[in-house]
Parts: structure tokens; C-alpha cells; sequence
């Protein structure tokens, strides 16, 4: 462990800053009842039981609910890579944890940390269910996971009511920190809202203004909060809307789909698919050569998807949450580290966003001095950083939607996809030039809800 070199590990320091930071929050809140620090966890004995609060035993359990199987598993199974990776880093140092001051690397509050996992099949219900499992049996005091936005959601809801900390992974629906916003949930993907405003202007200057696009989008909330983005924000660059269809998810066979947008008169096609599902309608569409006479628009692109579609991809733009070609310390080491533990594996997006998200977590906790989730929340909102590679960041304490940058990418043809490469990185879109203010776009909608 690392020492200061006056006879003080870096674990010594954190825990000092913890109590010091309880102390400031009982004297505004007088919500301590003797500042003795109860230990095990955190002072347990200052704040009320509530969730699974307070961790008992000498563990911590954390719940990685992702899709390991259904149209989203690839990218669920690189999450849980990043996850697993993440665990054994904050209770045995190495990657980011060693870089982190909140941070110690021998668990979190003197707990080692634990894990279980459940598969969401990409499924709403299933996804509650393996959530509900983890809180009433596991005890875990915080989930994390994704891929699909209607599952984060229902997720997120879930851990509102039982007052378990949800940190969302993958999921990109406007609602997640809109309407459907809980004060227990954060969210560092950006969402649909954000792929507008930094697509629009890089794809009009491509192509030009005064197209008309025909929309496919899969038919739950990421969808269709997608599809009314790239309308809001296509539209405003002075494109027409000339339809815009839903598919339902899991859809294997686009082709009538994608016969009806070839004969719409449209100049563009926006794909509004993801994982196995992107990856088959946009290769469906360049089979059918709907690429000789419409540009083609993939809003969110991922690896594990790119790499599924190939040489369709070519030319095509869209934004990823994070790729490993971003030339930053954060973004460097991530890549390295994941690959010495993989076999030499290029993380994904996805991946990134999961181990980022975990590490925030035990962060905040450290901050906190506690597990007890509303101190810990305290520390999420308007947390500011610059230690994820996607520049400086703030996660909005009115939504809690991290204000960050987005990267706009572009398809390699297959002839140069190589080594976890599949885009080229046009622009990576700074977060001064996107977002809203809070009572704007969907956060207008948000109402974050009791932290007790």
C-alpha cells in the first residue's frame, strides 16, 4: 500500500478525510448522534438503518446485474469483465484505484469487497427480479448494469424503493435521467438528447442541410427517445423528417423494414438499433444496397456491435460512449490494464463505463465515511472529475446526469479494422457545447424523489 513517508498509508489518509468530512456534515445537520465514528463499515452506529445499511460481516456486496444473454449479451459480458476487474482492484490495488486519492486499494471502509451477478436476458422483468434477489438475499448496497435502457430503469426504480444506490452502466434513453430519474440512480453515459447535439452538425457538414432522413428505432424507451432526438436535433440543422417506424427488439430480419425506408424518397436512413440488433439491420442494409442512393446514420455505435457488423460499418458516423484510441492517461491505462488481464482484450464502451462506475461508487463512499446511501449520495451530486478520460466532468446534482463530452465516430472499412480498432474518432464533442440546463430538455421532466 502506498505511504506518505510520514509513517501514514494511503488508507490512513482516506479514513482521516472521511471522518473529518462526517464531522463538517454533523455539524450541519446535527444528524450524527456523538461523532464517535461507529466503524465496521463506516459509523454504523450514527445513522438509522435503511436499505441493506448497515453492512454487516467484514464484506461489502455489490450486485452487476447485465445481459448475458439476449440481442445485448456481448455487451453485457464485456461489462462484467470491467466489473470483476474493478473488484479486484479496490481490495487489492492496481488500474485507476492507484491513482485515485479517495481510494485505497485494501476494499472499501475497511470491507473487502464481494460480488454476485445476474443475467437480465435483456428483459425488464427478469432484470427486477435478478435485482430483487440481489437486495433481499445478497444484501448488496449497490447495483450496477445496463444495455438496455428499459431494464436500467426498471432497475433504477427498484433500488429507489428498496433505498439501494443503482450506478447505471449502458443505457442512453433520455428518460433515465428524465421522467423516470431517482435519487438513487447516476448515470455517466451520456444520453439521445446529447448524441443530437453533438451528431447533427458533424453529419450536416458532411452531407448537407435540406435532407430528407426516414427513421427506424427499436420499439422501448431508448428508442424512441432516440428517434425524437435525431428529429429535434436533425431538424433544427433544416433535415425533414419523412417517417419514422418502430421495430420491436430482438428483431432478426429487417428486410421489410428497410424495403419500405428504400422506397420512402428519403436521402438518409437512421438506424435506431443497438447491439446484435444494430449490427443486423445495418449489414441488412448495406446488403440490400440501401448505402447506393441514402446516407446511412448510426446514432450509437458500441464495439462489440461494430465488430458483429464488419466492413457495413464503413463510412458510417455515430457516437460511442468511449473508445480505446482516446489519446489520455485515463483512457491509456484502461486499455492496458484490461488487456493484461484479458489476454490482450481492446475494452469496450461499455466496459469502461462499468469499471468507471463501481470505482465512483466506493469513491463516494470513502468521501462519506459511510455506506449509509444519502451520505453517499451527498457525494455523487455535483461531484466534479477529470480521472475517466472523457475530460473534465460534473455529475449534475439536479438529475444526476454526468455533464461530459461525447466522441463522434466514423466506420472503418474492414480492410483497416484491426486490433479492437473499428472508428475513426472525428471530434470528440466537449460537454461545454452539449447538455441543457436543468430545467430544460429532459431534465424539464426529472424529480430525483426523497433520499430516505
Amino acid at each position: 500500500m502506498a505511504n506518505d513517508g510520514t509513517g501514514q498509508t494511503r488508507r490512513d489518509v482516506v479514513k482521516m478525510t472521511g471522518a473529518a468530512g462526517v464531522a463538517g456534515i454533523a455539524g450541519l445537520t446535527g444528524c450524527l448522534s456523538d461523532g464517535g465514528g461507529g466503524g465496521g463499515g463506516g459509523n454504523n452506529g450514527d445513522y438509522p438503518a435503511l436499505g441493506n445499511f448497515p453492512v454487516q460481516g467484514d464484506k461489502v456486496t455489490f450486485g452487476f446485474n447485465v445481459p448475458q444473454s439476449g440481442p445485448y449479451a456481448s455487451e453485457g459480458k464485456d461489462e462484467l469483465r470491467a466489473y470483476k476487474l474493478a473488484v479486484k482492484h479496490l481490495n487489492n490495488g492496481g488500474g485507476w484505484v492507484d491513482n485515485w486519492e479517495d481510494l485505497s486499494g485494501d476494499g472499501i471502509l475497511d470491507k473487502q469487497v464481494d460480488y454476485v451477478t445476474g443475467d437480465t436476458g435483456t428483459d425488464s422483468d427478469q432484470a427486477r427480479k435478478q435485482a430483487s434477489r440481489m437486495i433481499s438475499r445478497d444484501n448488496v448496497m449497490m447495483i450496477s448494469g445496463g444495455s438496455s435502457s428499459a431494464v436500467a430503469i426498471a432497475v433504477q426504480g427498484l433500488c429507489q424503493q428498496k433505498k439501494v444506490m443503482f450506478m447505471a452502466c449502458l443505457t442512453h434513453s433520455n428518460d433515465t435521467t428524465g421522467k423516470d430519474c431517482e435519487r438513487y440512480g447516476f448515470r455517466e453515459m451520456f444520453n439521445a438528447y446529447m448524441t443530437g447535439q453533438a451528431l447533427a452538425p458533424v453529419v450536416t457538414k458532411e452531407y448537407g442541410k435540406d435532407l430528407k432522413f426516414y427513421q427506424l428505432y427499436a420499439d422501448y424507451s431508448w428508442g424512441k427517445t432516440q428517434q425524437a432526438s435525431m428529429k429535434q436535433f436533425f431538424e433544427k440543422e433544416g433535415w425533414t423528417q419523412v417517417n419514422s417506424v418502430a421495430t420491436p427488439l430482438g428483431t432478426k430480419d429487417y428486410n421489410s423494414y428497410l424495403s419500405e425506408a428504400a422506397n420512402s424518397g428519403a436521402d438518409a436512413l437512421f438506424l435506431n438499433h443497438y447491439g446484435l440488433d444494430g449490427a443486423n439491420s445495418l449489414k441488412g442494409a448495406i446488403q440490400a444496397g440501401l448505402d447506393q442512393n441514402m446516407e446511412i446514420v448510426m446514432p450509437l455505435y458500441n464495439r462489440p456491435m461494430a465488430q458483429a457488423a464488419g466492413g457495413a460499418i464503413e463510412g458510417i458516423y455515430g457516437t460511442v460512449a468511449w473508445d480505446s484510441q482516446i489519446d489520455n492517461e485515463p483512457s491509456n491505462s484502461f486499455t492496458k490494464f484490461f488487456g493484461q488481464e484479458y489476454n490482450g482484450r481492446v475494452p469496450s464502451g461499455p466496459a469502461q463505463l462499468a469499471y468507471a462506475q463501481t470505482l465512483q461508487y466506493a469513491a463516494a463512499a470513502e468521501r462519506a465515511g459511510t455506506f449509509y446511501p444519502p451520505e453517499v449520495i451527498k457525494q455523487l451530486e455535483g461531484h466534479e472529475y477529470s480521472n475517466l478520460g472523457m475530460e473534465q466532468e460534473t455529475m449534475r446534482k439536479c438529475d444526476h446526469q454526468a455533464q461530459r463530452a461525447v466522441p463522434v465516430v466514423k466506420g472503418l472499412p474492414k480492410s483497416e479494422q484491426k486490433s479492437g480498432k473499428y472508428f475513426e474518432i472525428v471530434q470528440i464533442t466537449s460537454r461545454d457545447k452539449l447538455g441543457y440546463e436543468c430545467g430544460q430538455g429532459p431534465a424539464a421532466e426529472c424529480d430525483l424523489g426523497p433520499y430516505k
